[in-house]
Parts: structure tokens; C-alpha cells; sequence
């Protein structure tokens, strides 16, 4: 031939089974190490929501299939009769009508006089029954 010379190149000598071997431990070093790396960052992120579907289920929230969940603090009927009149007795407290004249109250009350402080309801004497009936 014109281009360059008859005679057949020569194979390369055959590898030594160590050099074989290098490449493929080098492979399964770096996939265990991504394995790791990997299992790593799933183990935290599972902390994660875990820590955190935690913290929100104080608050009464809860994640499910569906979606999630608001739960609403019960307030009892009591209590909220409580804290409404305990406002009441409050704004009669601090109160003053100097002018105010009605037909429903007594009319010998005076004028520019405070009011009187009204007693705060108590439960106790409420459901205390009469002894001796």
C-alpha cells in the first residue's frame, strides 16, 4: 500500500489481572460511597419531617393522606361565660354616669356620684343547694 507499510500491527500484551481488578473496585468504591453520602441525606431529611410534623401537632396541625389538618382548641361554654361576664363586671367597675337617670333604677341616686363596685359572680354560691329543705 501506498499509505504506510504490509505488515499487521501487533495486539497490545494482555493485561495483568491486577489491572483488571482496579478499575472495578474503584467502581464499587465510588458507588458505596454515593450509597452512603445518599443514605446520609435521606436518614436526615426523614429527622426533618419528623421533627417538624412534631412540633406541629402541638399546634394542632397533622398532616394525613388527605392533606392537612387544622384542629381547633375547644373553649368551653364556662369558660367563655366567664370571661365575658368577668368583662362585664369590669366595664360596670370602672363605670361612672353622672347625668344618666332611669326609669328602671331608683331616682334618688346622685348626680356626678361614682357608681358603686359591683360583687363579681360567684359559681360556688350558685350550686351550693339550701341545706334543711
Amino acid at each position: 500500500m501506498a499509505w504506510g507499510s504490509s505488515k499487521p500491527k501487533t495486539p497490545p500484551p494482555p493485561r495483568s489481572t491486577l489491572a483488571q481488578i482496579v478499575p472495578l473496585v474503584l467502581t464499587f468504591l465510588f458507588l458505596g460511597i454515593l450509597a452512603f453520602v445518599g443514605f446520609h441525606i435521606y436518614n436526615m431529611a426523614n429527622q426533618l419531617t419528623d421533627r417538624a410534623s412534631r412540633k406541629l401537632e402541638k399546634k394542632n396541625v397533622v398532616f394525613t393522606k388527605d392533606g392537612m389538618k387544622v384542629g381547633v382548641k375547644e373553649k368551653k361554654s364556662e369558660n367563655y361565660v366567664d370571661q365575658t361576664q368577668n368583662v362585664l363586671v369590669k366595664v360596670w367597675n370602672y363605670s361612672a354616669w353622672p347625668a344618666y337617670k332611669s326609669r328602671y333604677w331608683s331616682g334618688d341616686a346622685k348626680v356626678g356620684e361614682p357608681t358603686g363596685q359591683r360583687q363579681p359572680y360567684s359559681r360556688q354560691s350558685s350550686t351550693t343547694s339550701v341545706k334543711g329543705s
